[in-house]
């Protein structure tokens, strides 16, 4: 019986840890200032596959130490973001704090390059549930980057196409 209970109490020491870094890549025609707002509008994220809500105020600019609640299209339970660092124009990353036994890791970078802006979202999975996490999220974060690429593609597109509205009883009608 002594035996048996030092080898129950080994095994709960030793921990299993699972580790997965994944990193997705998408070169986009809009320019790094349009990405950008895209990456740190949190308030508006109707472009990510993974996330439906946020309960981030219209224009705040996200910086190191925010913690705000997302809704997630898996299911209608809350998980929590926190903003680890931003550096402007090139660097957001985030820390997602769902479920014990899970550390996510984000990273969302912006870069010019030759043949146009270049995004890449990086996602790091450790603790020994990140292979079911894994495998629950693997299709939507594989998206991610080109959906991004292609909301920020639309809102440069939206905003060229605008036509300027005429001014309406003002000194400039002449």
């Amino acid at each position: 019986m002594r035996r048996y209970i030092s080898k129950l109490i080994q095994r709960k020491g030793r921990r299993v840890q699972c580790s997965l870094v994944r990193t997705y890549r998408q070169i986009s025609s809009a320019s790094v200032d349009e990405l950008w707002q895209k990456v740190v509008d949190l308030a508006d994220v109707s472009w990510h596959p993974l996330l439906t809500k946020t309960n981030v105020p219209y224009g705040l600019v996200p910086k190191p130490g925010l913690i705000f609640e997302a809704v997630t299209r898996m299911g209608p339970f809350p998980i929590r973001i926190f903003v680890e660092s931003v550096c402007p124009r090139e660097l957001l990353r985030v820390r997602v704090l769902a479920i014990p036994g899970v550390e996510e890791h984000i990273t969302y970078k912006v870069e010019s390059t030759v043949c146009g802006t270049c995004v890449s979202y990086s996602v790091t999975l450790d603790g020994w549930l990140s292979p079911l996490i894994w495998s629950l999220t693997r299709h939507r974060a594989e998206q991610v980057a080109a959906a991004l690429a292609k909301a920020a593609e639309q809102a440069a597109n939206s905003a060229l196409s605008g036509k300027p509205k005429p001014f309406k009883n003002s000194c400039f009608d002449f």
